[in-house]
């Protein structure tokens, strides 16, 4: 490990050397694929520091324990060392979690899909209350979200709704959210009582760049339409309407948000280019993965991750075994709990599984 922590360093101070050379800094590509190289390596490189700064200062105090004479002044040592030796292991194993395959597309924005599932009207308002939550968590972490599509009902949820949430590191936290999420509570039409089960889906997708994935202009059939609102009925009288079909994958995307064609195209690109990219990497990952599932990771996605139940005021995640009794406050956006558990379970079964 510190061998590697070693060459890890050597490389940043590089890295440093290059950013401040005027070649690296006229291309625009060398000084962002360098700065990014450098912020991907800082955290592992400044816990290293910390590291060998604590340890050097614990050999001293060690040394000078040896050399003393005055007891008094051997108490103080001695308290100095009780405070810096905890601080070994610690900063070992944050190195050892640093040091973990990153997935490369934590830093970047996500695209989330929203979609009521079994369960009507109720179901289309559990969508909506999802939306809400991710919505209130991204404002919670400084992120900017930004509406591509939506489709509501007339009971105030979302058959569907597709957002983009902009801001570094969103895909990091919300790639978990991927499944069918269900929720048992009291709708607002039961004059009995009694307790429904509805479900909601979520596709959490990182931004593809151009440069991630090969799309052809020619690959792409464009159709133009009238956007349509409830029922069906046209609400635009222009053909601003934009569905692309890239026909080597069959992927579709039906974009009527905009009143301009132009943007409509630009939002259903984003889309495109993402689902087209996960479809890769789902590809790859199955194939990677025949034998083995990744304990929470980004997989089945029709499986049930998560129950929300009202009654109780509880919120279960299925993969890892965690119950929260604090429903009220997750849907106010405060997912911090949850996702920390998940991130945990997923290093956890990294260190396990390291080297097969």
């Amino acid at each position: 490990m510190f061998d590697k922590l070693v060459t890890l360093e050597e490389r940043y101070e590089k890295l440093n050397e290059l950013l401040s050379d005027p070649e690296v800094i006229s291309d625009p590509n060398k000084l962002r694929e360098y700065s990014k190289e450098q912020s991907d390596l800082e955290d592992v490189v400044q816990t290293y520091r910390e590291y060998k700064d604590i340890s050097e200062q614990l050999e001293e105090a060690q040394e000078m324990l040896e050399e003393e004479a005055d007891s008094e002044m051997k108490e103080m040592i001695q308290l100095e060392l009780e405070e810096l030796e905890p601080q070994i292991p610690e900063l070992e194993e944050k190195l050892k979690i640093l040091l973990l395959p990153k997935d490369p597309n934590d830093d970047k924005n996500v695209i989330m899909e929203i979609r009521g599932a079994a369960g009507g009207d109720e179901a289309a308002l559990f969508a909506g209350d999802l939306f809400r939550m991710y919505h209130r968590f991204a404002e919670a972490e400084g992120w900017k979200v930004d509406i591509m599509e939506a489709n509501s009902t007339g009971v105030g949820g979302y058959k569907e709704i597709i957002f983009m949430i902009n801001g570094r590191g969103a895909y990091s936290k919300l790639k978990y959210e991927n499944g069918a999420h269900r929720v048992q509570r009291v709708p607002e039409t039961e004059s009995g009582g009694r307790i429904h089960t509805s479900t909601a889906t979520v596709v959490a997708l990182p931004e593809a760049e151009d440069v991630e994935v090969d799309i052809h202009e020619k690959d792409i059939r464009i159709d133009t339409f009238a956007s349509s609102g409830p029922g069906g009925q046209s609400v635009n009288t222009t053909m601003s309407a934009v569905r692309l079909t890239h026909e080597p994958t069959g992927v579709v995307v039906s974009m009527q948000d905009e009143k301009s064609q132009i943007k409509n195209k630009e939002k259903a690109m984003k889309i495109l280019r993402a689902r087209i990219y996960d479809m890769y990497q789902q590809e790859a990952q199955a194939e990677y993965d025949q034998n083995r599932k990744s304990a929470v990771g980004t997989g089945d996605r029709s499986e049930r991750i998560r129950t929300y139940n009202f009654p109780q005021n509880r919120v279960t995640d299925h993969r890892i075994g965690l119950t929260i009794q604090k429903l009220d406050q997750i849907l106010e956006g405060k997912l911090e709990e949850i996702i920390a558990a998940l991130v945990m379970e997923e290093q956890a079964h990294k260190m396990e599984h390291i080297g097969d």
